[in-house]
């Protein structure tokens, strides 16, 4: 029996907490493999997203979704491994294409879309992005058989506060900034129609819409 869904969302919020939000000394996860196994019922978790999502030269455990999935399960939840479709590099129109080609049979019960950080560091146009991420979140929303509370978005992640911002000056983090707050204005328009999660990794602490 699937648990209520007050329940199931702010487990899902609080998992995501733990696991990416915040810039505080970081949490040591424990190895998903600990975590107890999912059952034939489990509920469905679909992540879409790029290098951040697909976890880029790290261990397979160690990717956000497979360690989401493993904290709910440690919560009393029974969620099944993710579905990740994400690979480095991708744009939004990348991962529009490859979605177009997998076999996503909805619903999920929780979907999770990052993406972006690619049509800024390619210089791809805001007007371009609005468009093709407004389809995305569509596109996950239906995949969330049309469940909004059921989605999340979060955004890049700050990598304006690392070594690298300091090589590729203040015009690509102020670009950065401009993207999260474009994403963050389609949310909040999306969820006039429905209730959205957003997850911000700004390190001055989580936002909320």
């Amino acid at each position: 029996m699937e648990m209520p869904r007050a329940r199931w969302i702010g487990s899902a919020i609080m998992g995501i907490s733990i696991l990416l939000g915040g810039c505080q000394k970081a949490r040591v996860a424990a190895p998903a493999g600990s975590a107890p196994a999912a059952g034939a019922n489990a509920l469905r978790f679909l992540a879409l997203g790029d290098s951040y999502t697909i976890g880029e030269s790290v261990d397979e455990s160690q990717r956000w979704p497979v360690q989401l999935a493993a904290e709910l399960r440690r919560e009393g939840m029974d969620v099944g491994e993710p579905t990740i479709i994400a690979r480095t590099g991708w744009t939004t129109a990348d991962l529009s294409g490859a979605m177009d080609g997998a076999d996503l049979r909805g619903p999920y019960d929780l979907v999770g879309l990052l993406i972006g950080v690619n049509n800024q560091y390619q210089g791809r146009t805001q007007a371009e992005y609005r468009i093709q991420f407004s389809e995305l979140l569509a596109r996950a929303v239906g995949l969330a058989g049309n469940r909004a509370g059921r989605v999340f978005v979060i955004s890049i992640p700050d990598w304006g506060v690392t070594p690298y911002a300091r090589r590729v000056g203040r015009m690509r983090i102020q670009s950065r900034e401009r993207l999260i707050n474009l994403t963050r204005s389609i949310v909040r328009s999306r969820r006039k129609r429905g209730r959205l999660m957003w997850i911000s990794r700004r390190c001055r602490g989580s936002a909320g819409i």
